[in-house]
């Protein structure tokens, strides 16, 4: 099952970009533009955790993270916030939160911040969390998007990575084509689709040099990634 995640953010564009991302990579998102709205939901659904900014009407992050704390004290809560002064991080581990990440961030960042925070809870942290893969001779970090072995050390983009992710991932088994689509490139449309053709060419072309790992051609569904023995 998915991890719930309460998303308390005043900017809409940021807002609605963060909880894209988070979708995409397998989170169940609900998204408040004010601390008022993010306390009536969170009172009203079970959340695995909650990203609050700080500075928002009606009710600041301080004051959602004080109300949070008084009736779950156990909810992870990561602070985003365009504040980065000393006194200001002081009040907010003060208060209890996990963690605090300073605006503007990347999406990677936030992503490997919940997970871990996630793991330190006892939660799963999605169903992708892990971030460590032995492909045959090779490893693959995909927090760092990095893939080494063979005497080779390569920097992959990001969508080489999170293609890679998702195939070790589903190790052995059928990675669907849409859900790789949807996930990686946000629809399946024919150029998106084309796309990802080009991508798995060059995953192959990258781990070539080990005859045990295969990429194959599913007919009709999507990808396989086999490890031979």
């Amino acid at each position: 099952m998915a991890n719930r995640i309460l998303l308390v953010e005043d900017d809409p564009n940021l807002g609605f970009m963060i909880r894209e991302h988070l979708q995409l990579n397998g989170f169940e998102v609900t998204l408040c533009v004010n601390g008022s709205d993010g306390i009536a939901a969170f009172r009203k659904d079970d959340f695995d955790l909650c990203l609050a900014d700080i500075m928002m009407p009606k009710m600041d992050g301080f004051a959602l993270a004080r109300e949070i704390r008084r009736e779950k004290p156990a909810l992870p809560l990561i602070f985003l916030t365009a504040k980065s002064l000393t006194e200001d991080k002081i009040e907010g581990f003060r208060i209890g939160c996990d963690d605090y990440i300073t605006k503007p961030f990347s999406i990677e960042e936030l992503l490997l911040r919940i997970r871990a925070v996630l793991r330190r809870a006892g939660g799963t942290g999605g169903a992708d969390a892990r971030t460590d893969f032995e492909i045959g001779d090779f490893r693959f970090d995909s927090a760092r998007q990095l893939l080494t072995g063979k005497g080779k050390k390569l920097d992959l983009t990001s969508r080489e990575s999170e293609l890679l992710h998702l195939l070790c991932i589903h190790v052995g088994q059928t990675l669907d084509r849409g859900e790789a689509l949807r996930r990686i490139w946000g629809d399946e449309s024919y150029f998106n689709g084309r796309s990802m053709d080009v991508f798995i060419s060059k995953l192959r072309k990258y781990l070539k040099d080990d005859p045990r790992v295969e990429i194959i051609n599913v007919h009709g569904k999507g990808y396989k990634l086999i490890l031979g023995s």
